[in-house]
């Protein structure tokens, strides 16, 4: 398990890159508006963040007293980084599918996969809730299925099977086709963990 040190010192290597390179064009590629010179919004799962390059820092627009944990920053600018596709390709996959993403495969099934089958497996209901506040569309698969937009070249859809007598709750995670153009297998794993326990988070509100 990374560090607190380690997650520093990979904020402080993103920072460093994102600083040589155009900024504009760092917003353009990200999906996010830069709302004045050098500072991007970021709405990312319930919260709405601010980015300001030149002191590499992140406040939470919502709540500034709150302090955003550094694993979301590290994973935002990663995305911020990354040579993002013009627009997502429309085709999904499961995590397998991902470039390189075996090696991850164990930490995204406990990250991710688990838990939402654990809180929402006889819970349809809360995970219905949940999902409505983070703007999550119905699909038509499984028992519940939504598409969410967590950022903007990384939608992700979550597809759950309700347990029953006879049969355990599933759960399946989907990304589209060019994630592995915006983040790293390990930072998919990431996302998709960030994602099901906000959602756990929210059906307790």
């Amino acid at each position: 398990m990374a560090r607190v040190d380690d997650y520093i010192n990979a904020k402080k290597i993103a920072c460093d890159t994102l600083k040589t390179q155009s900024f504009s064009e760092i917003a353009e590629r990200s999906g996010f508006v830069e709302i004045e010179p050098g500072v991007v919004k970021i709405p990312f799962l319930n919260r709405n963040y601010r980015f300001n390059l030149s002191e590499c820092e992140f406040t939470d627009e919502d709540d500034p007293q709150n302090e955003i944990p550094l694993q979301e920053q590290v994973l935002l600018l990663h995305y911020m980084q990354s040579g993002a596709p013009e627009k997502t390709g429309g085709q999904w996959i499961a995590y397998r599918e991902i470039p390189g993403a075996s090696f991850y495969f164990s930490a995204f099934v406990k990250r991710a996969i688990d838990p939402l089958k654990k809180v929402f497996g006889l819970n349809i209901e809360g995970l219905v809730k949940s999902a409505a506040f983070l703007g999550g569309k119905k699909i038509s698969a499984g028992d519940a299925g939504f598409h969410f937009d967590v950022l903007p070249n990384a939608p992700i859809q979550l597809i759950l099977w309700e347990a029953d007598d006879e049969f355990a709750a599933e759960a399946n995670i989907l990304f589209d086709e060019t994630i592995g153009a915006v983040l790293s297998p390990e930072d998919v794993a990431w996302l998709a963990g960030m994602l099901v326990y906000r959602l756990i988070a929210l059906s307790k509100v």
